[in-house]
């Protein structure tokens, strides 16, 4: 019954196509303690974001608005070379491959480095850079065992009440944040 009051309770947030406090933490935080942070301690996850952070740790903020002005006009051209790069990524494919096993609980999923650029993603983004926005801030800087859960929001192209759920990536050897993932998560799935 808890759950068809739920549902009922999302379609009606749904349709009236607005954003509200989140009645699904305590779900959504058993998630991110659990299979979100497994995922993000994988070996496919760490690697790639150590790679990249080698490659982005002198990046200035002009370098990085550049990559993210680029980003941007691709995700509405035809023609996507950066984009297609990080999506032939064997992260990528990774993340592909989790979110496809999920049984729709993952809407989408994608790996940030140390500077909140995308290192690997099961779709698109809209963005290159999610260094200026809390699934980010709120996670890395705030280091090992950080969450980050978004208010519930309608995913206009997949029509389903979701919440973004956000975990610090740790180096194992270290024990420090190199990264973010975050996991769009359709909370009528939970």
């Amino acid at each position: 019954m808890k759950n068809l009051v739920y549902t009922t309770t999302a379609l009606c947030f749904l349709f009236a196509g607005t954003a509200t406090a989140n009645e699904f933490e305590s779900e959504l935080q058993t998630l991110a303690a659990g299979k979100i942070a497994e995922i993000a301690a994988s070996s496919e996850v760490i690697d790639a974001v150590r790679a990249q952070n080698g490659e982005t740790a002198a990046f200035d903020q002009a370098k990085i608005d550049e990559l993210d002005k680029t980003w941007r006009a691709e995700a509405e051209a035809v023609d996507q070379p950066m984009i297609d790069t990080v999506l032939e990524r064997p992260l990528s494919t990774f993340l592909a491959d989790v979110q496809e096993s999920s049984d729709g609980l993952f809407t989408e999923i994608f790996v940030m480095d140390g500077k909140g650029l995308n290192v690997g993603q099961s779709d698109v983004t809209s963005d290159y850079w999610q260094g200026d926005e809390a699934k980010w801030q709120d996670t890395y800087s705030n280091g090992k065992g950080a969450v980050h859960i978004s208010e519930l929001e309608e995913d206009e192209s997949t029509q389903t009440l979701q919440s973004q759920v956000s975990v610090t990536v740790v180096d194992p050897e270290s024990g420090k944040a190199i990264g973010a993932v975050t996991f769009g998560v359709n909370v009528e799935n939970l």
